[in-house]
């Protein structure tokens, strides 16, 4: 049968809708600020043959692979599934991301029918390994990442196995918080299997089902329509890897994007081996970039769904970093390597419709993990990411002070860290003269100081940016690198690498000075006044905006005017 539009557009809508209340659900239930605050989660729904038909606005790296990791954990997975059954994995070579990432997958029933899956894959804190917070920065096999998972039956008839909760207990260090989040994903599935429950009550299985394939018909015929107007070729680029190898060598992202017709297909040949350090990205990661970035360049409208992805065909060559062999460690990749796979494939589509990519943005999560024992003898941990700059776009600036491409969480409040962490922030602003100079202005990083106030703690830091800037376009300048320093308390100072594990003490301060974005046009065409504004807001400094754009503000009258001699 097919249903008439009314009832395609109406089911479409609401299971987009479940999706979101699914993470709504996660995100009030969870114990972690590192979910109920930063919402370090994404939900989506599967129809009974294991395509995606919805999700959530939640985090692209999450998403994208997402469908890698019902289909194989799915298939992986030897024994029968039945009513009120969950699955849980986090094997980053079946679930397609990294250990910290637990992925819960629901069947909903319809008699004894399956009729479609629920899923969700939310950050865990800490999931154990050989540092707090699970990613650490030398690690050299994914068995020094911490507890792994293979898909296993969690919720067996409603009702949570016991002994596999003790066993993940008895391997993190924050059992309670574990488990917490872990109920707050049980909760998440049972909404989205609620809602779905629903809509067969209101229209049939049939016709369910038929909505659902009428949706992604729809998004593929929208996609191919926007491939089809792009100019057939093949485009290249590359992007690195900073400080990988022995010595400080980098390695190499390459990536051929051939379009052809409605298709394209994206070629990894010429990208660097699998290295032993915590950078290689499993094939999930790699796929959500693509697919990230092609909703990128296309139409943002087109609904997510596997209608989307029907036409790309991919070579992604096994043993390379952005297909690994196990036991790689890949704790990183789905962190920094899937944003640097972003700026190659947005480098790459800058030549195939280059009025709809921005400038690179900062190219990195910034990621944080420490943790260690309070003064009364407690574990605790903490993980964050934090935000930077995002590149200049063809028609205005870059974003001050946000997360960019791969991940879209949101502020850690400092209040709430201070609260029940030994953690006292001393800075949380804007990073001036970090955003790229352009005729659109590169958005600005961001500096974060806290200074440890509990014994000591082990600190692993995994960035990027700090040694290769952030790209302009069209002539705009690239943007600042990263910069992370740590001041002991006895005041000596030292630059930390982007990667790296140390232990720190009782009034050592890190100060984070995350990287900016990329400009886009000619400096010398920004409008004064806009280079004034900047000046005003503390974006751009006085010496700045007369040494990249020619401006001179006079400090007396704030008057801004172009130096006729930049122009020269």
């Amino acid at each position: 049968m097919k249903p008439d539009f009314t009832t395609v557009e109406v089911v479409k809508g609401a299971l987009i809708y479940a999706a979101e209340e699914m993470g709504i659900a996660l995100k009030k239930s969870a114990y972690s600020p590192n979910i109920k605050e930063r919402m370090d989660h994404s939900c989506a729904l599967f129809n009974h043959r294991r395509e995606l038909v919805a999700q959530a606005e939640h985090i692209p790296v999450h998403l994208g692979s997402m469908a890698l990791a019902v289909r194989v954990g799915l298939e992986t997975y030897r024994g029968g599934l039945g009513q009120g059954d969950m699955l849980l994995l986090n094997d980053p070579y079946i679930s397609g991301t990294h250990l910290p990432d637990l992925t819960l997958i629901a069947p909903i029933f319809h008699g004894d029918a399956i009729i479609g899956y629920a899923a969700n894959k939310a950050h865990h804190t800490d999931v154990g390994g050989k540092t707090p917070g699970s990613l650490a920065a030398d690690a050299s096999e994914l068995y020094q990442e911490g507890l792994i998972i293979p898909p296993v039956k969690l919720i067996e008839g409603g009702r949570m196995n016991q002994d596999l909760a003790n066993l993940i207990r008895s391997n993190v260090r924050t059992p309670d918080v574990q488990m917490g989040d872990i109920r707050a994903q049980v909760a998440a599935n049972n909404t989205g299997a609620k809602r779905v429950s629903e809509l067969v009550g209101q229209y049939g299985v049939e016709t369910l089902h038929a909505s659902m394939d009428s949706v992604m018909d729809q998004s593929e015929r929208r996609m191919r329509a926007e491939l089809a107007a792009m100019p057939d070729g093949i485009y290249s680029a590359v992007d690195y890897l900073e400080d990988i190898l022995p010595g400080g060598g980098d390695v190499q992202i390459a990536v051929a994007v051939t379009k052809r017709g409605d298709s394209v297909a994206f070629n990894y040949a010429g990208t660097s081996p699998q290295v032993e350090r915590p950078v290689n990205a499993p094939l999930g990661v790699t796929v959500a970039g693509i697919y990230y970035t092609l909703i990128s360049v296309t139409d943002p409208t087109i609904p997510v769904n596997d209608g989307c992805f029907r036409p790309v065909t991919l070579r992604v060559p096994e043993g390379s970093i952005m297909n690994p062999r196990r036991p790689a460690p890949v704790a990183g990749g789905n962190v920094e390597t899937s944003q640097r796979n972003v700026d190659a494939l947005m480098k790459a589509f800058s030549q195939i419709v280059p009025g709809r990519v921005p400038a690179a943005s900062q190219g990195t999560m910034n990621n944080i993990t420490i943790g260690g024992l309070l003064d009364d003898g407690s574990p605790w941990t903490f993980y964050e990411t934090i935000g930077g700059g995002s590149g200049a776009r063809p028609i205005g600036d870059g974003v001050d002070g946000v997360h960019i491409n791969m991940t879209n969480t949101m502020n850690t409040p400092i209040e709430a860290l201070e609260s029940y962490l030994p953690l006292f922030f001393k800075a949380y602003r804007l990073r001036p003269d970090s955003g790229g100079a352009g005729k659109h202005r590169g958005g600005c990083g961001i500096e974060r100081t806290w200074t440890l106030t509990s014994r000591k703690a082990t600190l692993s830091v995994m960035a990027e940016r700090h040694k290769i800037r952030p790209w302009g376009l069209m002539g705009g300048q690239p943007g600042a690198v990263g910069v992370y320093t740590l001041i002991r308390a006895d005041g000596e100072a030292a630059r930390l690498p982007s990667k790296c594990t140390i232990e720190i003490h009782r009034g050592d301060t890190l100060m984070i000075l995350t990287p900016g974005g990329g400009g886009y046009g000619d400096p010398m065409e920004r409008a004064p006044e806009l280079v004034h504004r900047d000046v005003v807001n503390g974006l751009v400094s006085p010496e700045e905006a007369e040494r990249s754009y020619g401006v001179v503000v006079d400090p007396h009258t704030g008057a801004a005017v172009r130096n006729p001699a930049q122009l020269k």
